[in-house]
């Protein structure tokens, strides 16, 4: 895959119409009423919610059946007048419907889809199946917990004025300057995608991870399986993301240089992308420069057309 391959999207205004859904696990009814009223706060007005999203698979972990999570999201990218898609949480399931998703529909009606988490899953499907860029941020369940410098980011970031997000708490692990296409994700997400047909694969691909809740030697195992598969050999530079509730920062870290210190890209720690109140809206599959020195991530693109 390369970036010529990938759909632009258009950037969004307070008078379009905004889609939420669940593809992956259910959420209660209260925080998607709280969560749409933060977004008309924000000066949009017109919300649909999707017809399952608050539906629950028997298992109780999913929300809805693979079908009806499916049928919602075909139904989202059908209709025109609805030009955002903000998942309303992760959680599971996401990889469940990868392959009952048709990816023609999508790159017919490119819209801005935003997740992260477990919906890492479909944001690298739409990137390789739909090859159209998708956007790594907050879901509805977080906006009204953001600080407000990353709720002020986000908003720039669907107007297509933010040009680098610059994180001078960031720490340097190995220094250096690389430019690539900008991927990633859940760490264990991205993983368990190894393999499979749903995982872009780019040259030179500045990679940024994050987790939550994983404890030492599962991320140890998840970097190892990364490098052993042959991801990194094609990753240019590395931003790690929060790693919340998964132990000390200095430990994680010093996992991560243990397994890819030797293979030469810049690595950049404790970007705020992730499970925490810092996590700024990123577009995915365009080009970027890494700057570990500067502790920035320059768009040296937009992802709109």
């Amino acid at each position: 895959m390369t970036r010529k391959n990938l759909y632009k999207v258009k950037s969004l205004n307070t008078e379009d119409k905004i889609g939420i859904l669940s593809p992956a696990s259910p959420i209660e009814k209260e925080k998607i009423k709280k969560g749409v009223r933060f977004i008309k706060e924000l000066g949009f007005k017109k919300v649909e919610i999707g017809k399952n999203t608050f539906a629950v698979s028997k298992h109780g972990y999913m929300a809805g059946s693979i079908k009806e999570r499916v049928d919602d999201l075909h139904q989202m990218f059908k209709k025109n007048e609805i030009k955002a898609i903000i998942c309303s949480r992760g959680g599971y399931g996401s990889i469940r419907i990868l392959e009952n998703i048709d990816y023609q529909l999508i790159r017919n009606n490119p819209k801005i889809f935003i997740g992260y988490s477990d919906i890492t899953a479909l944001l690298m499907a739409i990137i390789k199946k739909a090859k159209i860029v998708s956007f790594h941020g907050p879901m509805i369940k977080d906006l009204t917990e953001l600080d407000s410098e990353y709720i002020k980011l986000f908003w720039e970031m669907l107007q297509g004025k933010c040009k680098e997000i610059k994180a001078e708490k960031s720490e340097t692990l190995i220094s250096g300057e690389t430019e690539g296409i900008l991927l990633g994700g859940n760490l264990s997400i991205i993983a368990s995608l190894v393999g499979t047909d749903y995982l872009p694969i780019c040259e030179n691909t500045i990679l940024f991870l994050e987790d939550i809740n994983e404890p030492y030697y599962r991320i140890d195992r998840m970097f190892t399986q990364l490098r052993l598969s042959g991801f990194f050999k094609n990753v240019s530079g590395l931003v790690l993301g929060q790693f919340k509730g998964c132990g000390k920062k200095d430990i994680i870290n010093q996992i991560v240089l243990d397994i890819v210190s030797d293979m030469g890209f810049p690595i950049l720690s404790d970007f705020p992308i992730g499970h925490s109140n810092q996590n700024v809206l990123i577009p995915l599959g365009i080009k970027t420069r890494l700057d570990t020195d500067k502790k920035t991530l320059k768009f040296l693109e937009g992802p709109f057309i």
